[in-house]
């Protein structure tokens, strides 16, 4: 009899193929356990959902630890393994531009993803990339659908948003993919897997770290099309060929890194972006945030 466990994701993306193909692929159920997933409903964290036992595993970010910190108190849950060592998002625009530089951004509005984590690693990428993001028409248009619909709607001249959204409006004749905001800030402690800490002791935690491990390989060693196929009942609407090249591009930015653990130097990149954003006052030690990945 399979063992359920239940994974909540903060937001649900092709980024998150290392999550979402143990669950596709079927690795959770070769290690005895039946996943359940869902995505965060509106207005209550995947954090939240750990907290008070809706979920056992979290799709977040170490930056909840660190916010948890910074009031003074230790986080009950724990960030054990990461997903993405890189930032996922990409700046799209109306036309095809070889040549952009960040600094084309001046005085142009961008629908800028004001989600805290986003919003804080597209201003450090601004920063590193030469830009005062004070010369930017930054633009809140709401939450990702409502983005992405404003956007085709004909506002903003570029718009921030996380694969495949971006590589769909570009199928679609609605915008061109220009630049990766994870090429312009290079590696950090972007996305994590995150449970309480009495449940990383537990056998399900040791059985679903297995079925994690075989799943982050095969992100990293099959071709991009195979993987989609596999995936493709997780995105509809998201056309095959879009799903195909969202993941390719991801596996050339190296953010899903062979190893699962979330480096000490990781996390101190992470902490700068947080730094810089103004949303920390100093740097947290890493082992109050962060816990090996289960044996």
């Amino acid at each position: 009899m399979l063992t359920r466990i239940r994974i909540e994701f903060s937001r649900f993306s092709a980024f998150y193929s290392p999550l979402i193909g143990a669950i596709a692929a079927g690795f959770l159920e070769e290690e005895g356990l039946e996943p359940e997933h869902r995505v965060s409903p509106p207005g209550k964290s995947a954090i939240a959902s750990l907290l008070d036992g809706a979920s056992d595993i979290a799709q977040s970010a170490p930056a909840q630890g660190f916010l948890v910190l910074e009031r003074g108190e230790r986080p009950a849950f724990a960030h054990f393994a990461q997903i993405n060592e890189m930032d996922g998002f990409f700046i799209a625009a109306r036309e095809p531009d070889p040549d952009f530089s960040w600094s084309k951004l001046a005085g142009r509005k961008v629908l800028v993803d004001h989600f805290g984590q986003p919003l804080a690693m597209f201003k450090y990428a601004c920063r590193k990339s030469g830009l005062d993001y004070a010369s930017i028409d930054a633009v809140d248009a709401g939450d990702v659908d409502s983005m992405d619909g404003a956007f085709r709607a004909g506002q903003g001249d570029y718009i921030h948003q996380q694969g495949p959204a971006p590589q769909q409006l570009e199928h679609d004749g609605a915008g061109h993919v220009v630049a990766s905001v994870g090429a312009a800030i290079g590696p950090c402690a972007f996305s994590s897997l995150a449970a309480m800490r009495d449940w990383l002791d537990t056998g399900a935690a040791a059985a679903f770290m297995r079925a994690y491990r075989k799943s982050r390989a095969w992100v990293n060693d099959t071709p991009a099309a195979e993987i989609a196929d596999v995936e493709k009942g997780f995105f509809p609407g998201i056309d095959a060929a879009v799903l195909t090249d969202t993941i390719a591009f991801y596996q050339g930015l190296g953010c899903w890194t062979p190893h699962v653990e979330i480096t000490p130097e990781a996390y101190d990149a992470a902490q700068d972006v947080f730094l810089h954003a103004g949303l920390i006052t100093r740097k947290h030690p890493y082992e109050e945030v962060v816990s090996p990945p289960p044996a």
